[in-house]
């Protein structure tokens, strides 16, 4: 009998770690600090202190993670005719059958209906939009199919993480918030262009839409560098609709360092593309969001 219930566990345990993988759950650095530092604002516009409390903090936890999981499963979903062809992404639990298709449609929906019920406990805005950006978040998987655009779908989709946070504290989607949102949306295009350049042969000869497939290496790295540039003027934008101080044009300044250094480190070698997205990225969020909580607190 324990032999048995420690079977299960370690079952359970390989089954949750395939779905982590399968979502690369590690990659919710991207989004989760940018709908907190939406909460805050807000919550320091409000209440004149950037805590907005335990009840929106786990909402907004569920939210960001049940949102992202949704437009993961979709794209693993719908990406299996496409990713059991490319060396780099054949290895995937969606692919290789660690995750069946049957498993991957219930986390699906499991994970959509989560994301609209926590939707109803925040406020009535919050549960009016939970259903199309749900639908933004699934367009995705099928842009890349026929247009080049998939890079700045991608960033909305990430981009609608600060208009969830504004909206979960204020009931409003403010000013302020759509320039947050809008430097988001082209961060995430930008290094979602760099980390494109690994599948740019590969697109082409599938006939997949992508800049880099498109316009070549050279051309990707200058409209990334321009996205990017939106980026931060953007975040200028935030700071000063905010009403933020020295703390704020800090985070912004050290993005610059930051969003500079990634590009060094793709022009100079390709084999650090990995590094440049995930890690300098990474930080990046973090970063932004420890000098907001200084000029909030």
């Amino acid at each position: 009998m324990r032999n048995e219930q420690l079977e299960e566990g370690r079952s359970l345990k390989k089954l949750l770690s395939d779905f982590s993988e399968l979502v690369m759950f590690k990659h919710s650095v991207f989004s989760l600090p940018f709908i907190f530092i939406a909460m805050m604002v807000a919550s320091y516009h409000e209440n004149s202190s950037g805590w907005f409390g335990w009840r929106l903090l786990f909402l907004g936890v569920l939210a960001a993670v049940s949102a992202r999981n949704f437009a993961m499963g979709v794209n693993r979903y719908f990406d299996r005719d496409i990713d059991i062809l490319n060396p780099r992404t054949k290895e995937r639990p969606s692919v290789d059958g660690r995750v069946s298709k049957v498993q991957m449609l219930v986390f699906i929906v499991l994970n959509a209906l989560l994301f609209i019920l926590v939707a109803y406990f925040i406020n009535t805005l919050a549960l009016q939009l939970s259903v199309p950006i749900l639908f933004v978040l699934a367009a995705y998987t099928l842009f890349k199919r026929f247009s080049s655009l998939a890079h700045l779908v991608l960033g909305v989709s990430l981009g609608l993480a600060p208009i969830a946070g504004v909206v979960a504290v204020s009931g409003e989607i403010t000013l302020w918030s759509l320039y947050l949102a809008l430097g988001v949306m082209f961060w995430v295009a930008g290094f979602d262009l760099l980390y494109s350049l690994q599948d740019m042969a590969f697109d082409k000869a599938n006939n997949l839409h992508s800049i880099p497939s498109v316009f070549g290496a050279k051309k990707t790295m200058w409209i990334s560098k321009l996205f990017h540039t939106l980026a931060l003027l953007f975040w200028v934008l935030f700071v000063g609709s905010a009403g933020l101080g020295i703390w704020a044009y800090i985070a912004v300044l050290l993005s610059v360092c930051m969003l500079g250094y990634e590009h060094y480190l793709v022009e100079k070698d390709f084999t650090k593309i990995d590094k440049a997205f995930f890690t300098v990225n990474g930080y990046l969020g973090f970063m932004f969001i420890f000098f907001i909580i200084l000029e909030v607190f």
